[in-house]
């Protein structure tokens, strides 16, 4: 019983914390505006450059990014202690080996669905590229540090933020499965790099139409979701 309470609580920290809307809250604390009324209508870090400037921008995608790692740390750390409070007897280290790897599976989706349809934004948000990357780098650092070198790399030649996250989440997939990981992380990386490429499927169609806005331009299309 012990078990599952930790395990919903966990998931409960780990979809919050993805919710925060950082990008929204930029917007109203630095100029006192709804940020999806301007630009692409997103509260992502692309509409945040655009909008507010590279300095908010960057904060918010740090925060969006330390989001992820703070739902799997939840994952790893809070929920075998909570197990331990609640059951009468303690965990054994077989146990936590066993599920502890499927806790932090559940909490990284959890934090991914967070940022892309937060509560306090009727269920809206970014494409979760940032808080992912959070969430690998919280799981395991080496797939999250080679996301990441290919996300600054695609980003330097071709500036743009969406090719750039799609092709992170792709390399993130290739090297989870290419380390020895636990298949509960596979699982995760596979689940969440597909779901952010489904979340830029907007993007694609301009990519294939070349009118795609390079980092600095902006969005043809002011419905356009969040790059990031």
């Amino acid at each position: 019983m012990g078990f599952w309470i930790a395990v919903i609580v966990g998931l409960v920290i780990a979809y919050l914390l993805g919710a925060i809307p950082t990008g929204y809250l930029a917007g109203k604390l630095l100029r006192g505006i709804d940020i999806r009324e301007h630009g692409s209508r997103s509260t992502g870090a692309t509409n945040v450059l655009r909008t507010l400037g590279k300095w908010p921008a960057l904060a918010v995608l740090v925060i969006d990014v330390l989001k992820g790692v703070a739902a799997i740390l939840v994952a790893r750390w809070f929920c075998p202690w909570l197990t331990a409070e609640l059951s009468p007897t303690p965990p054994t280290a077989a146990d936590l080996q066993v599920w502890v790897p499927w806790a932090v599976c559940l909490a990284g989706i959890a934090a991914l669905l967070g940022h892309g349809r937060s509560i306090w934004l009727n269920f809206t948000g970014g494409k979760s590229a940032a808080t992912g990357l959070g969430v690998l780098l919280g799981m395991s650092w080496p797939v999250g540090l080679g996301a990441a070198a290919v996300f600054g790399i695609v980003l330097a030649i071709a500036r743009i933020v969406s090719l750039s996250s799609m092709l992170a989440a792709a390399t993130a997939i290739i090297l989870v499965c290419g380390f020895a990981h636990p298949w509960p992380y596979r699982l995760l990386v596979i689940a969440g790099g597909l779901y952010v490429i489904v979340r830029h499927r907007a993007n694609i169609q301009r990519l294939l139409a070349g009118t795609e806005p390079r980092l600095g331009q902006s969005s043809p299309d002011a419905k356009a979701e969040a790059q990031v």
